[in-house]
This record gives structure tokens, C-alpha cells and sequence, in this order.
């Protein structure tokens, strides 16, 4: 048995309480991430009472970066994954156990770099956001009370995913090609800009169908290449938009 690099990158988005910015930080510690990230915090994350909830973790609060969107702060990464937990999801956004999601993690040689978004803890994260997101985690809990403390559910997603960075030496592992998240995302943008020129797309319905499409993506294991040429494609129909004699 070995251990796999994984190069965890803990995301929380907007987060509102020092304290569990600090417990945050403790678990960042425990398993060994390699980055806590923050996006426009609502707390003061570097208040006394964080570190003191951080104890031997308090480092990840003295290093942590702090972005302005999420795109700032995943776009590094080969791999996103995130969060849900709140019962009006979008049927396009398919939620999978943790211990599914770190069993198809482990079926990889190595990830790069891999990041995790933790929404807020009043509403979680959007369904537009979510669609930065390669897979969906859904905790299961009580159909009583569905949510959880966000420092709670950090600490069940790095110990699952703890489990898939332990190898097996005798297992056909595969390398990991799945276009990023990056990738993925600033394709779908361009393909909405380019079919709402055309008309196929309607403002108030383009959200719903691009993330049916981003579904599609998802689910043909899509690599780097392949979305390299699917964007090809939608540059060379804008660039026919752009220069047609009808226009």
C-alpha cells in the first residue's frame, strides 16, 4: 500500500462563522490538505477566536488565499468537486455518496490537483455555481433535519477522500485525463454566448439547458483534447457569425 498525492485544496465560499473557519483549519490539518481557500469571507477569519478553534492547524488561516470568485479559486484544478446538501437541487446536478465519489477517485494513478467547494452555511451554493463542479457530493442525513454543520461535513468529505489516496499497488489504476474544470466551464460560457446569438437559447431558460449539457460532458468521461476540439468547433461558428454577410 501506498499513498497517492492528491494536492487537496479546501474552498469554503463566503463563510460567516470565525469559528468554523477555525475548526476548518484543524481538520486541513489533520488530513493533511494542502491549502485552505477562501472566497469573499463574511467572518473575520483571522479573529482570535478561529485560531484558537484551529489549535494545531492555525497555519492554514496564516497562509490561507483569499479569492474574489470561484473561479479565481479552482481554476488551478484538475479536479472539482463539491458540496450539496439542500433538498431544491436542480435535477440537471446528480449527487453521488461520498464513498462513491472517493471510490472513483481511487480508481486514478494521481490527481494533480484537486479542489472541494463548501458553500455557505445558510444556503450552500448555487446551482449555478455547482456547475464548476466535475461531482456533487450529498451526505446522507436524517429526511428531519437534511442539514449539516459545515465544519461537519468538511470532516466527512477529507475522511472518505482520505481513504481513496491509499493505493493498492495491484490494481489497474488509470491515468487521470478528464478535461478540467477550468476547461469546462469557459466552454459552456462560450457556447451560451454562441446560442443565444442564434436563438436557440432564451435568457431565462439558457441556465436549465446549459447545465443539461454540461451533464452530457460529464457523463462521456470528456478529456482535455476532445474539449479542446468541442471549442474549436464553437470558435470557428463565431467567427462565421462575425463575418457573415447576413450580419
Amino acid at each position: 500500500m501506498k499513498k497517492k498525492n492528491l494536492n487537496l485544496n479546501v474552498v469554503l465560499v463566503e463563510p460567516n462563522g470565525p469559528l468554523n473557519v477555525g475548526s476548518i483549519a484543524r481538520l486541513c490539518s489533520n488530513f493533511n490538505v494542502n491549502e485552505l481557500r477562501i472566497i469573499s469571507p463574511k467572518c473575520d477569519i483571522f479573529s482570535l477566536d478561529a485560531k484558537k478553534m484551529a489549535l494545531k492547524g492555525q497555519r492554514y488561516i496564516d497562509n490561507c488565499k483569499i479569492f474574489n470568485s470561484i473561479e479565481q479559486a479552482i481554476f488551478d484544478c484538475d479536479l472539482v468537486l463539491a458540496t450539496c446538501g439542500r433538498i431544491d437541487l436542480s435535477n440537471d446536478n446528480e449527487c453521488e455518496s461520498p464513498e462513491d465519489i472517493s471510490k472513483w477517485i481511487s480508481s486514478f494513478v494521481e490527481i494533480n490537483n484537486l479542489g472541494i467547494l463548501f458553500g455557505r452555511e445558510d444556503r450552500g451554493l448555487s446551482n449555478n455555481e455547482l456547475l464548476f463542479a466535475h461531482k456533487i457530493f450529498k451526505i446522507k442525513t436524517s429526511q428531519n433535519y437534511t442539514s449539516l454543520n459545515l465544519s461537519h461535513a468538511v470532516s466527512i468529505i477529507l475522511y472518505e477522500l482520505n481513504k481513496s489516496s491509499t493505493n493498492n499497488l495491484e490494481k489497474d489504476l488509470k491515468v487521470f485525463d478528464l478535461a478540467s474544470s477550468k476547461q469546462i466551464y469557459e466552454s459552456l460560457k462560450e457556447i451560451e454566448e454562441m446560442l443565444m446569438r442564434t436563438g436557440y437559447l432564451l435568457e431565462h431558460t439558457a441556465n436549465a439547458k446549459i447545465s443539461k449539457f454540461k451533464k452530457f460532458i460529464l457523463k462521456a468521461k470528456t478529456s482535455s483534447y476532445e474539449i479542446n476540439v468541442l471549442r474549436g468547433i464553437v470558435h470557428q461558428i463565431n467567427w462565421f457569425l462575425n463575418n457573415s454577410k447576413d450580419q
